[in-house]
């Protein structure tokens, strides 16, 4: 069977897409995966990769990126016609390519590519998820920055949300599958037409972390998460590692303080507060004897040696952190990352989140000298996590549909 597998984002969102694509290659699939060139490295043996020209890295490293960041929820969707619909043209027709002879596609559920491709080709697709984004009544889309609505109001609130990304992007949907795949439009929201066709939905979400909703259809499966095995090094941080007490890590991953020079002083003198050491991801920090500043670097490496991990609840590095059993402290901006800040604060492997928008010194040292009260349970779910193979769950039902 010819797969294609579609890793779009950044690394977090790329590096489980790279785990199923190996572990189909395993297994005598003929397997490619899609994904910015940066990420070539991730395709392991066996597994081909088709590397896509818009890079969603650099776009949000752009001032113009930097903005759309930092626009908030509702004019981040927005953005996408000012930031992304330039670029979508391109990005369309080189994943077009790229799939045109594939047996099955696996796609996430942005951008809808399963469907359009379908459209065309005919071919089967399977949708990715790295949330939990199924209708429930138990809590409400993860994009709403609320805990609960209610069982009635929870259930509607994903409807609710699926409408309005479609009236914002619906029409430029549409405009890229009539110039680029020559298809007709879609007349209204590609979830809710997967949802009525019982499209099998993988979310490469452990239940230990969200326990499955009683009410999702058997189309949706909890696997587990997607972990790619020996993603990286640790390079010239070992030096450092082994020269002194465990330090905390301080990233945000793509997402991008209002204030970052502001948010930087506040990390450093949080860290001091808190008499720890720190090794700072994406922030303009200084280097120093006990700080550390870093680029892209492996976190499913890195985190275990950690005595907390500071991030910004994004899925991907919300699992990872989550897996290496530290202790976890969110830092929220918007999307689905207050969802998982409240997750790891009701698992007891962190604290109550610490939005961005209240970040200070003083919050941040509490919470670090707190970290020793959540270790004991933080250690215990990742010690259940790590022997959770969602990765073979997953590729299992992808055989067996």
């Amino acid at each position: 069977m010819r797969v294609a597998v579609l890793g779009f984002g950044s690394r977090g969102d790329v590096q489980p897409c790279a785990g199923l694509a190996l572990e189909l290659a395993r297994r005598g699939h003929g397997v490619t995966l899609v994904a910015a060139g940066r990420y070539a490295a991730l395709a392991g043996a066996g597994v081909g990769f088709a590397p896509l020209g818009v890079d969603p890295v650099a776009i949000l490293e752009s001032d113009e990126g930097q903005d759309w960041l930092r626009s908030g929820p509702l004019g981040f969707v927005r953005g996408f016609r000012t930031v992304v619909e330039p670029l979508a043209a391109k990005l369309v027709a080189e994943v077009d390519t790229a799939c045109s002879t594939a047996d099955l596609v696996l796609a996430p559920a942005l951008g809808a590519f399963g469907r359009h491709l379908h459209d065309r080709y005919g071919m089967p697709y399977r949708i990715l998820h790295f949330q939990p984004g199924e209708p429930t009544g138990e809590f409400p889309n993860p994009l709403v920055p609320l805990a609960t609505l209610g069982r009635l109001g929870n259930r509607a609130s994903y409807a609710l949300v699926e409408r309005a990304a479609w009236m914002m992007l619906g029409r430029m949907v549409n405009r890229l599958r009539s110039s680029v795949l020559g298809l007709g439009p879609m007349r209204g929201s590609p979830f809710a037409a997967d949802r009525r066709a019982g499209v099998p939905v993988l979310c490469g979400v452990s239940p230990l972390v969200v326990p499955r909703p009683v009410d999702w259809g058997e189309h949706v499966h909890l696997t587990g998460y997607w972990r790619l095995a020996g993603s990286g090094g640790l390079g010239e941080l070992r030096d450092f590692l082994d020269s002194g007490p465990a330090p905390v890590f301080v990233g945000f991953g793509s997402m991008v303080p209002s204030e970052p020079v502001r948010v930087a002083e506040e990390v450093v003198a949080g860290l001091r507060g808190a008499r720890m050491r720190g090794i700072v991801q994406g922030l303009p920090v200084a280097a120093s004897d006990e700080i550390r500043v870093v680029g892209e670097v492996a976190h499913d490496v890195l985190f275990p040696r950690m005595a907390a991990v500071v991030h910004h609840g994004g899925a991907g590095t919300t699992g990872t952190g989550l897996a290496a059993g530290v202790p976890n402290v969110v830092c929220p901006f918007f999307s689905d990352q207050p969802f998982w800040g409240r997750r790891v604060a009701a698992l007891g492997a962190g604290p109550p989140p610490l939005p961005i928008k209240g970040f200070s010194r003083d919050a941040l040292a509490a919470r670090l000298l707190a970290v020793r009260k959540y270790r004991e349970k933080s250690a215990q779910l990742g010690r259940l996590l790590r022997v959770e193979d969602g990765v073979k769950k997953a590729v299992d039902l992808i055989e067996r549909c």
